[in-house]
């Protein structure tokens, strides 16, 4: 059974992995992609989609550009590992267009002709949440035709963008807030495949010199990217990164997941950004717990990613360019 995919992406190496499987799993139905800023700019970012599914033999797939910065706070891309361009140096001009709708409308209008037809589409954010937060407060109503929403952000243990918090979600902390609280409200399940698993799943140098040898211009185009990730890192084995959120949407056997009660930091101090989950057996004193609802919330109950079972799926990803 195919399953119905959205990615919401900025287009960076790792997204650039999860889209091509997207295109490339048997499984997978990629029904549109939405852009934002994060990575690269926005229009960096856009650049790089309508490049990678050409590659991948999806240019059919309605690609829409989005926000082009956090909600409130400046945008920060993440070039020293991205590049520049923010693909390693191998972005290419696409003769495809976007979408001309905005990428809100776009998810709205998504949503909306499948919920028509009794589906629901399975959301995988790979990104600043910007776009994310801005569909749920702006057409709520969209949210009956998510499935699940799995996105790659957050950690229950340390950061990378700072000691405790991930990139997407201290780029815009406001939105993860908002996604996760609007999620609780609208009763949509969420999925978080968060750093604790994030670097787990890898390919090797030899995987690069066998996908550029293939005939398929996607696969020469991962092979180079795993090239580019070695030479920043300087490293044999690199993370498919993004791409193991859309693996745990096409085979969620594949993580171990535990339900707990999460918050984001949207503070100014040093924990801005951070993904608060709470693996407490206790919860504390109860009189406490009113005054912290009203700060900031509930927290809502995620399906965190605490574990992975990465050969299977690095299997899988090397698979969708024929083994």
């Amino acid at each position: 059974m195919s399953i119905p995919l959205i990615l919401d992406v900025d287009t960076g190496v790792d997204d650039a992995f999860a889209l091509m499987v997207a295109a490339r799993d048997p499984q997978a139905d990629l029904r549109a992609v939405t852009c934002v800023a994060g990575n690269a700019s926005v229009d960096k970012v856009l650049a790089n989609t309508l490049y990678v599914l050409e590659a991948a033999g999806a240019a059919e797939v309605p690609v829409a550009k989005g926000a082009a910065r956090p909600l409130l706070a400046p945008p920060h891309d993440a070039g020293h590992v991205h590049g520049p361009d923010g693909l390693g140096g191998f972005s290419r001009q696409s003769d495809r267009r976007a979408d001309p709708l905005p990428a809100v409308d776009l998810l709205r209008r998504e949503l909306t002709s499948a919920m028509a037809n009794g589906e629901r589409i399975t959301v995988v954010p790979l990104a600043p949440l910007t776009n994310i937060a801005l569909l749920l407060r702006t057409y709520p109503e969209a949210a009956a035709g998510i499935e699940r929403i799995i996105f790659m952000g957050g950690s229950a243990g340390a950061g990378n963008a700072s000691a405790v918090a991930e990139f997407n979600v201290w780029h815009d902390p406001e939105a993860a807030a908002i996604v996760l609280a609007a999620c609780r409200d609208l009763g949509v399940a969420v999925t978080m495949y968060g750093l604790d698993v994030f670097t787990a799943v890898t390919v090797s140098g030899d995987d690069a010199a066998r996908l550029k040898e293939l005939p398929d211009p996607a696969a020469q185009l991962a092979g180079n990217l795993i090239e580019a990730h070695r030479s920043v890192f300087q490293a044999d084995r690199i993370t498919l990164g993004d791409a193991g959120a859309v693996l745990a949407a096409l085979d969620p056997a594949g993580i171990r997941t535990q339900a707990l009660p999460v918050r984001v930091d949207a503070g100014y101090g040093h924990g801005r950004g951070q993904t608060i989950v709470d693996r407490r057996d206790w919860t504390g004193d109860v009189e406490v717990e009113p005054a912290t609802h009203r700060l900031g919330g509930a927290p809502t109950m995620v399906d965190v990613a605490l574990g992975v079972d990465a050969r299977r799926y690095a299997d899988r990803w090397l698979a969708a360019f024929g083994g």
